[in-house]
């Protein structure tokens, strides 16, 4: 059999594979996301980034638990003044290699998403990433607005009325039915689902000094024990919308990413798996793929899309 193709098109964007590098994790400067997409990812995205600078929460800030991670960063982020011109000088190293950007974004309110989109958007992404399911921002009630139906498709609407710069819209797992968010902001002109978020919060104590260890004392947690949970949400999702999904949580593995991919999504991101493995997790996880399409005889990933019943 000869080589499968593993490209994917997301929102009419063709992509060489389905790995993105999923928000968060070394997207922080043009040289860094050039770097990871040499490194064989598919897709970038960088790190959120709101309406001014922030620092974000003091040290400790992230944990490996032992079974993920758990992290309260804070969304540090340098304003969207200055992350317009690190997505500009992103494109211009991206565009010869072929690899499509995302930018995330988040606000405090409805309408600063909506002005923070229309100056990322100067910057022309081929994406812009929605991140209404982080703790740190909330609405009046303290939810991340992704915890409500109605939060979350104003935002979406705000920001599609803005550009037309396909929109992304990222999802909390913290939620009762993560469907019917899907649902609303779907109806509301998203273009994309990622799923999922981080889940929790959840926090580690340490047992000698009797503290919670992160500075903020609880934080969002990712890696491989909470995949089964990002698995299901996508497989989920997929059954209520017709927008592509990208599937996010625990993905270290080659299984990992086809199993997200057998439940529905098109693109799958990694994150924490960047931390433990470096660069390279990119590479491994598509060469574990190959050989198990050239095993099973498939040619392509749509015929392994949403197999799973």
């Amino acid at each position: 059999m000869s080589e499968p193709d593993l490209s994917v098109e997301l929102c009419g964007v063709r992509l060489r594979n389905p790995l993105a590098l999923a928000a968060g994790i070394l997207g922080t400067s043009a040289e860094l996301v050039a770097r990871v997409a040499r490194s064989g990812a598919g897709m970038v995205t960088t790190k959120s980034c709101g309406p001014s600078p922030r620092e974000g929460h003091p040290n400790p800030t992230v944990l490996d638990w032992g079974h993920g991670l758990i992290n309260a960063v804070g969304l540090a982020n340098p304003g969207v003044e200055e992350e317009v011109k690190i997505i500009a000088q992103a494109r211009e190293l991206l565009e010869p290699l072929g690899v499509p950007l995302a930018a995330s974004i988040f606000a405090e309110t409805v309408d600063g998403f909506g002005e923070v989109a229309r100056k990322i958007a100067e910057a022309e992404p081929d994406f812009i990433e929605l991140n209404i399911s982080c703790p740190n921002v909330s609405d009046e009630f303290g939810r991340p607005f992704a915890c409500d139906a109605g939060d979350a498709a104003r935002i979406t609407a705000t920001v599609k009325e803005i550009t037309s710069i396909p929109i992304i819209v990222k999802l909390s797992p913290n939620v009762t039915d993560i469907s019917a968010i899907a649902a609303s902001v779907e109806q509301a002109g998203a273009d994309a689902i990622a799923a999922i978020n981080t889940l929790g919060p959840g926090m580690v104590i340490d047992i000698h000094s009797g503290q919670p260890i992160l500075a903020n004392k609880v934080g969002g947690v990712s890696g491989p024990a909470i995949r089964p949970i990002a698995v299901r949400c996508v497989y989920d999702i997929y059954r209520t919308v017709e927008i592509p999904i990208i599937g996010i949580g625990g993905v270290t593995e080659g299984r990992d990413a086809l199993e997200m991919i057998m439940a529905g999504a098109t693109a799958v991101g990694i994150g924490s798996a960047v931390r433990y493995q470096g660069l390279g997790v990119f590479e491994t996880i598509l060469d574990e793929m190959r050989a198990f399409m050239v095993e099973r005889g498939h040619a392509n990933l749509s015929r392994l899309r949403r197999i799973a019943r």
